[in-house]
């Protein structure tokens, strides 16, 4: 069995509600640094170069074009579609006495 070397361990919760392990906390400005310069740089050749490349990049490799729109749509995608939205109350009243005759004419068929 290996040593504990995890120092001495707590009892009951981790911390006390309301506070960190780290009080101090990551200075503001420090979170990833690298990454934010990347941003800023790809930004910038966005720019500049932005909407050429993607241009280019549909007309000739339109698999890497795909692949990408498809990597910054939300993974999932709620579409409420409504065919009644634009009816107004008469349209809809209009439309049960439609469907109602319907159904009346149908089983009038179906009994003779």
């Amino acid at each position: 069995m290996p040593a504990d070397n995890t120092g001495q361990k707590q009892a009951g919760r981790p911390f006390e509600a309301g506070r960190s392990g780290n009080p101090a906390g990551r200075p503001k400005g420090s979170r990833n640094k690298l990454g934010e310069a990347f941003i800023e740089a790809l930004h910038a050749d966005f720019d500049e170069h932005g909407a050429e490349v993607i241009a280019r990049v549909r007309q000739e490799k339109p698999d890497a074009y795909l692949k990408v729109m498809a990597s910054i749509l939300p993974k999932d995608l709620n579409v409420k579609v409504d065919p009644f939205e634009h009816m107004t109350d008469e349209d809809l009243e209009a439309a049960i006495e439609a469907l109602n005759g319907i159904i009346v004419a149908e089983r009038k068929e179906t009994l003779q």
